[in-house]
C-alpha cells in the first residue's frame, strides 16, 4: 500500500491556484470566483512566479479549470431546483463548492470522496480557517487501491434510492479503461432521475496540431510524475460505454458547448481547450 500523502496532492493543489489566479490576473466578468482554495493552500508570496503559474502558458488550462468547476456547479443548481439533494464528487480534492455556495450545498447533503492523507489535510485546515465541517458536508475518506469508494460512500450515509449529481471532473484519464466501465456501472445503477456529469480527454488525433503538442507535454510531465495518463476516449465512443453500462441517456457536451456559455463575451482570448470534453449521463 502507497505511504498516504499528507497534504493537498499536486495536481488538486495546482487546480486551486488557477482558479485563483483567473480571479486575480483575468478581467471580470469571471467564469468562476474561487480564492478560497489559496487560503487552503496558503502558498508562500513567491507563488505566482511559479512556472507553473505563467499567466500566458497556462491559460488554456486555467480556462479549462474555472469551466469545468461553473458547468458543474450550474448543473448542481439546476437539479437542486428539481429537488435533487445528494451531490457526490470523486476525487474531491480542494473543491470549494460548500464552503463558497453554502445557500445551495445547505440544502444537499455533499460527499467529498478522496484519498485519506490530503482530505485530513483539508480538514484541518477548513478548521483552521473557521469554516468547519457542516453536518451536510461528509468528507469521505476512500484508499482507492485497497476499498470500495461506494462502501465508504454508503457508510457516510449516502442514499441510493434517492436521486444524486455525482460529479467526476480531472480523474478519468488516470483511471483504467476497465475502472473507467466500472465506474459507470455503479453510477448508472442510482436512482432514475441520477446524473452524471464527467470529463474525459480526446485522444490525441482528434484534436488540433497546437493542443496536440500542449497534451503531449502535459502527458510526458504526468508520466514523469508517476500518473500517466490510462484512459483517452472519443465523445461516440463514451456515449457507447456509458448506455452500456445502464444509463437512461447520454449527451456529450463539447468544448464548444462550454465556450458559447462562459466565454463568448470575452475579449482577452481566454477560452478552454478542445482536449477536455464533458459526458452529461442520466439514470
Amino acid at each position: 500500500m502507497m505511504q498516504q500523502v499528507i497534504g493537498p496532492e499536486s495536481t488538486a493543489e495546482r487546480v486551486a491556484l488557477w482558479r485563483a489566479l483567473h480571479v486575480e490576473i483575468d478581467p471580470a466578468p469571471h467564469v468562476l470566483e474561487d480564492e478560497i482554495g489559496l487560503r487552503l493552500i496558503d502558498p508562500d508570496a513567491g507563488w505566482r512566479a511559479r512556472g507553473d503559474m505563467d499567466p500566458e502558458t497556462t491559460s488554456l488550462s486555467r480556462a479549462c479549470v474555472v469551466a469545468r468547476a461553473r458547468f458543474v456547479e450550474d448543473l448542481v443548481v439546476e437539479q437542486a431546483a428539481h429537488g435533487v439533494d445528494q451531490y457526490v464528487i470523486l476525487g474531491a480534492g480542494l473543491d470549494t463548492f460548500a464552503q463558497r455556495r453554502p445557500e445551495i450545498a445547505s440544502g444537499l447533503t455533499v460527499f467529498e470522496v478522496d484519498q485519506p492523507g490530503p482530505q485530513a489535510w483539508k480538514r484541518q485546515r477548513l478548521d483552521e480557517l473557521g469554516f468547519g465541517i457542516p453536518k451536510w458536508l461528509r468528507l469521505v475518506p476512500v484508499d482507492f487501491e485497497a476499498e470500495s469508494w461506494w462502501d465508504r460512500l454508503i457508510s457516510a450515509g449516502f442514499d441510493p434510492s434517492r436521486r444524486a449529481v455525482v460529479a467526476e471532473t480531472g480523474v478519468s484519464m488516470y483511471l483504467t479503461r476497465e475502472a473507467n466501465i466500472q465506474t459507470l456501472q455503479r453510477i448508472s445503477a442510482l436512482a432514475p432521475g441520477s446524473t452524471l456529469a464527467m470529463t474525459f480527454q480526446l485522444p490525441l488525433d482528434l484534436l488540433d496540431a497546437e493542443e496536440r503538442a500542449i497534451r503531449q507535454a502535459v502527458e510526458n510531465a504526468a508520466r514523469a510524475s508517476g500518473v500517466p495518463f490510462l484512459s483517452l476516449f472519443s465523445p461516440d465512443e463514451l456515449i457507447e460505454l456509458a448506455e452500456a453500462a445502464g444509463f437512461a441517456s447520454a449527451q456529450h457536451i463539447s468544448t464548444s458547448i462550454l465556450t458559447q456559455r462562459y466565454f463568448a463575451d470575452r475579449t482577452d482570448g481566454l477560452r478552454p481547450p478542445s482536449a477536455e470534453q464533458f459526458l452529461v449521463a442520466t439514470t
